[in-house]
């Protein structure tokens, strides 16, 4: 569970629990927020109630996410300062109408938007190639991206690198999780660390099941190169591609900053010519 949502703690020591979670030192905030070190020791230690303008500043000192941001409010007794609107609605057309025409744009490639949690928001036509094959029970939503990609019924056993990228997706899960203290994340790297790592990968056309144990050997972890590819064994061919994740700029609102788009490109020439020559076909 975050700190932020930890039930009956003072905003004092919900601030502090961010301060070392940032690894920052009370000098280090007084610094950045302009204000004394005697200051930020008495409204962690609950000796002085910050203003909300106090808890917005040092929160975004802090980088913390906007939804903590509101419950840091609602700890200190002020309302929520950050809309929390559906995507759906009215207030969010813009939003939407920004995510169809990207998500459009980037066809042929793959590409989908996910939320805080990696459960899928939207996609384009081209993420069919990753979820050809899958388990029906794991395309049903709420569809979590990462359990997907990783789960033994999922997009794991057509994936020919995968100690790479299964360390590369851990690895980024963990980060994420120790950042934002969310315990929904840690939970979900919980459950994708005990999934088996397969020593074969599936040959020929996307299948699943038992093909898996038949194929060739999967390729051991590297750290070579300039960026971790996932190498996959799509239904058009073997791909190589690597990700690019585009998040909107100065959100005001909190669904709108736990939104990431996820775009996967090509590696390699031969993944660039199936992907863009089965675009003009």
């Amino acid at each position: 569970m975050s700190l932020a949502r930890e039930p009956g703690r003072p905003v004092g020591a919900l601030l502090r629990g961010w301060r070392e979670r940032r690894r920052l030192t009370q000098l280090d905030l007084a610094e950045r927020a302009n204000v004394s070190t005697r200051h930020i020791s008495f409204v962690e230690n609950g000796r002085s109630r910050p203003t909300s303008e106090m808890i917005i500043s040092l929160s975004g000192h802090l980088d913390v996410p906007l939804r903590e941001r509101n419950q840091l409010l609602l700890a200190g007794g002020y309302a929520p300062a950050y809309s929390e609107s559906d995507l759906a609605s009215p207030p969010m057309s813009a939003v939407s109408a920004a995510i169809d025409r990207v998500l459009t744009g980037l066809g042929p490639l793959p590409a989908a938007v996910i939320d805080r949690h990696w459960q899928l928001v939207a996609a384009n036509d081209a993420i069919d190639l990753f979820t050809a094959g899958a388990a029906a029970r794991l395309l049903e939503p709420p569809v979590n991206v990462l359990r997907l990609s990783l789960h033994p019924e999922g997009m794991a056993p057509r994936i020919l690198n995968l100690p790479e990228w299964r360390a590369h997706l851990l690895d980024r899960l963990a980060r994420q999780a120790d950042a934002t203290g969310d315990q929904v994340l840690r939970d979900l790297h919980t459950e994708l660390s005990a999934y088996p790592v397969p020593d074969r990968v599936a040959d020929g056309a996307a299948d699943g099941g038992e093909r898996g144990r038949a194929g060739r050997p999967a390729e051991p972890w590297t750290a070579n190169g300039i960026v971790t590819p996932v190498r996959y064994r799509s239904p058009r061919g073997e791909l190589s591609l690597f990700t690019t994740t585009t998040v909107f700029g100065t959100p005001t609102d909190v669904t709108v900053s736990e939104l990431a788009v996820e775009t996967f490109f090509p590696a390699d020439a031969p993944t660039a010519s199936l992907l863009y020559g089965s675009a003009r076909t």
